[in-house]
């Protein structure tokens, strides 16, 4: 059933279509519905075009996740969109690229033995064959980040329904749905068609902003706080991370990390001190 994107009351339709509404020459002759709770349009987003949501996306607005998840995207049958489909292959595609990049960026296969860990055997195999490995190093990280969150939020085991932190979700392909179009942030690396930057830190910046997305698509679907949100993304970036150095571990390549060139406790040391510093600044701000 969809809802008001503003103040999330059900509404029974969006807008209301009438005759002729097909012939351009008479206009729409589409009226949005306007909600009898808070007296706003149900849905702004119905008349914008594609680069309206992805840059409210970009700027993490609750109302155009509302948008997507609620009235476009999520199905009764709880059953994948064909576009959420594409975009995951696309995602996948970008994060092999971005992946091989970073990795190659941290070796130097021609150095001396223990200087820097290297490629090893894998670049004496065939473009094809480090393409497929990188590609199922990408999708198996992929998979335990949906499946880890997917098991917290809608397992009768999760944790955190036993401990009622949570209420279960009888929806995980909707939660997959929102991951996904919260992680559409990772389609920013398609600039460096255009411009050349540093590879590792541009993904390190992307990773956290993919982050912050996640949080927000989870708050917004899930109906929680920011603390249980941020639990969930948090525990979804891990297992990623683990099966990651787990499969570069097997591949012979364990001193590598498919991360970038810092560690996360670098990146959380660096995230931590940011945040102490904005709120040392909110406190000066409040006294005065």
């Amino acid at each position: 059933m969809p809802i008001c994107i503003e103040c999330r009351h059900p509404v029974r339709t969006l807008w209301t279509k009438y005759s002729n509404a097909d012939d351009k020459s008479s206009g729409h002759n589409i009226r949005l519905t306007v909600c009898r709770n808070c007296g706003h349009f149900c849905d702004k987003y119905v008349e914008h075009d594609f680069v309206v949501l992805f840059i409210d996306l970009v700027l993490i607005k609750p109302q155009v996740y509302r948008h997507l998840l609620h009235n476009t995207l999520m199905k009764d049958d709880d059953q994948f969109d064909s576009s959420i489909v594409r975009l995951g292959v696309l995602l996948l595609l970008f994060d092999v690229y971005l992946t091989w990049a970073r990795i190659e960026k941290q070796t130097t296969p021609n150095s001396p033995p223990g200087d820097s860990p290297g490629l090893g055997s894998l670049t004496q195999q065939s473009i094809v064959s480090q393409y497929l490995f990188f590609l199922i190093l990408c999708a198996m990280s992929t998979f335990a980040f949906h499946l880890s969150i997917r098991l917290l939020t809608s397992s009768n085991l999760s944790p955190l329904g036993l401990f009622r932190v949570l209420p279960s979700y009888s929806r995980p392909n909707s939660v997959s749905t929102a991951l996904l179009v919260s992680s559409s942030t990772k389609l920013f690396p398609i600039l460096m068609v255009i411009w050349q930057y540093d590879v590792p830190a541009a993904a390190r910046s992307l990773g956290w902003a993919v982050v912050a997305n996640n949080v927000e698509a989870l708050r917004i679907l899930l109906d929680c706080g920011y603390g249980v949100a941020t639990l969930l993304a948090t525990t979804g970036a891990l297992s990623r991370w683990a099966v990651g150095r787990g499969i570069l571990w097997i591949a012979g390549l364990d001193g590598i990390d498919s991360i970038g060139e810092t560690s996360i406790a670098a990146d959380g040391k660096a995230l931590w001190a940011l945040l102490i510093y904005f709120k040392e600044w909110a406190m000066d701000l409040a006294a005065g």
